[in-house]
């Protein structure tokens, strides 16, 4: 498959980028394998190890892409078994966002997030619509894969979307029960580029192996992935137009701090999931899946697939602003004033305590008499009439140009949800009525510029294959 778009740290030919090119070997990287603390892949130490730690490597891995670094990857992992799926794949969910049934959960409850990932860009080789073969052979490419991993973080979660400018490919329109639109700027602050490509396919897994093999097998450059043979690939169907590669948990980031937006301190704790320092993703502060769920219409099982690329500039986050400062700028004044939040953040359970602590009702009087509000407490702001929010975040953290960033990835039922909770998350109607800047003790807004949004339809599993705009 082709690479038309923009090039990635090691996509290119010439091979790859530091510093993963460094971490992926040279001719000493057979006498680099972890001990056993490092195979864990949750307890290797920095600094006084010998050669770096399995998740770093992993890591690295996943960013360079390719056959070679599978290989690399492969050969530190001769003990990975990883179970195949289902031989009926009618017994897998009618949605392909399904995922938080197959996915591990931590003491609180919370979904443990894969720890590694790989997004896919692609465009639609041919000229007009999708022709029924190639809607065949890409449905046979998908249920390879299904049939290859289990469902899960110790095998593989993928999703394949398609954007609007995909659909204009028809001469029908979609149904008025999908709310799909053209990406635009939602802040006076931003100003993105727009992802316009006509698909984008998401994979997911705690093994960086799989994500690699998956990937590998879609673009034919393999035909078979753990001991299952490829049916169909999408080489000749889809043209790449762009990489992005991310990790997210425990760990992760600070084995990864080494790159641009981040102070050379190294000040990512070792059990920070995020660049920021704190956990995400509460189970209460996150919609269900039923929730962003289209429920009528062709798509119904369907829902919304909302990506934006971040780049992250935290410097003065962990260079000029206290701990106290932090906690209250990602999450409310109440908890730096109560000191609420220990470490990461696993002390609070289930929830962030936004409504528990009163934060999205007071976000105005905050900002009026304490000069500062919290990211989660304005963004607890937007809900339906249940209480209950828009969306669900399945976001991670990137090395993507050795910048420090994040690829935030939204699921909620229409794009109008994204853009309700995007304008709380904004605080522009707070900025407008107290002393807090337009970024500035904004929540975390000063730390962040958003770079690329697109938006794309999650077909539910039976339509995900090259959709017409009203399948039957």
């Amino acid at each position: 498959m082709e690479n038309t778009g923009p090039s990635e740290p090691g996509a290119s030919e010439s091979g790859p980028s530091d510093p993963e090119a460094r971490e992926l070997g040279g001719s000493d990287a057979g006498e680099r394998d972890p001990g056993p603390s490092e195979a864990s892949g949750r307890d290797a130490g920095r600094g006084g190890e010998r050669g770096i730690s399995r998740r770093q490597f992993a890591k690295a891995a996943v960013a360079i892409g390719g056959a070679s670094a599978l290989s690399a990857c492969m050969s530190r992992s001769d003990d990975l078994d990883v179970k195949t799926g289902p031989d009926d794949l009618s017994t897998l969910p009618a949605r392909q966002h399904a995922w938080d049934e197959f996915l591990n959960r931590d003491q609180h409850g919370n979904v443990v997030a894969p720890r590694h990932r790989v997004l896919l860009l692609l465009n639609y080789a041919g000229d007009g619509a999708p022709s029924d073969a190639d809607r065949k052979t890409a449905e046979a490419a998908f249920r390879s894969l299904e049939r290859a991993y289990r469902r899960g973080n110790d095998g593989l979660l993928f999703t394949v979307g398609y954007s609007p400018s995909y659909f204009g490919r028809f001469d029908a329109e979609l149904p008025d029960t999908v709310d799909l639109r053209e990406p635009k700027a939602l802040a006076p602050f931003e100003d993105p580029e727009f992802d316009c490509q006509d698909a984008v396919v998401h994979l997911a897994s705690d093994h960086a192996e799989v994500v690699l093999a998956a990937e590998q097998a879609l673009i034919g450059e393999k035909t078979t992935v753990n001991g299952v043979e490829m049916a169909a690939d999408l080489s000749g169907i889809f043209e790449r137009a762009d990489r992005r590669t991310g990790f997210v948990g425990e760990g992760l980031p600070a084995d990864h701090q080494d790159v641009d937006g981040i102070p050379d301190s190294k000040p990512v704790s070792d059990d920070a999931p995020l660049y920021m320092g704190f956990k995400s993703g509460f189970q209460k502060n996150q919609a269900s899946e039923d929730r962003v769920t289209i429920r009528e219409g062709p798509f119904a099982g369907g829902t919304t697939h909302q990506l934006s690329k971040i780049e992250l500039n935290l410097e003065q986050w962990y260079q000029q602003d206290s701990r106290s400062q932090r906690v209250g700028k990602m999450f409310c004044p109440v908890h730096a004033e109560e000191g609420l939040v220990e470490g990461a953040g696993d002390n609070l359970g289930d929830s962030a305590k936004m409504e528990e602590k009163g934060c999205p009702a007071h976000a105005e009087d905050h900002a009026r008499t304490k000069g500062v509000v919290g990211h989660s407490q304005k963004s607890a702001r937007a809900r339906d009439d249940d209480g209950s929010p828009l969306m669900i975040r399945r976001d991670f953290d990137s090395t993507d140009d050795g910048q420090a960033g994040l690829h935030f990835v939204s699921l909620q039922r229409t794009i109008s949800d994204f853009v309700d909770t995007r304008d709380a998350m904004n605080g522009e109607d707070l900025a407008e009525r107290s002393a807090v800047g337009q970024t500035n003790n904004n929540g975390i807004l000063q730390y962040m510029e958003v770079l690329r949004r697109g938006n794309f339809l999650l077909p539910p599993r039976k339509h995900r294959s090259l959709p017409t705009p009203n399948p039957v």
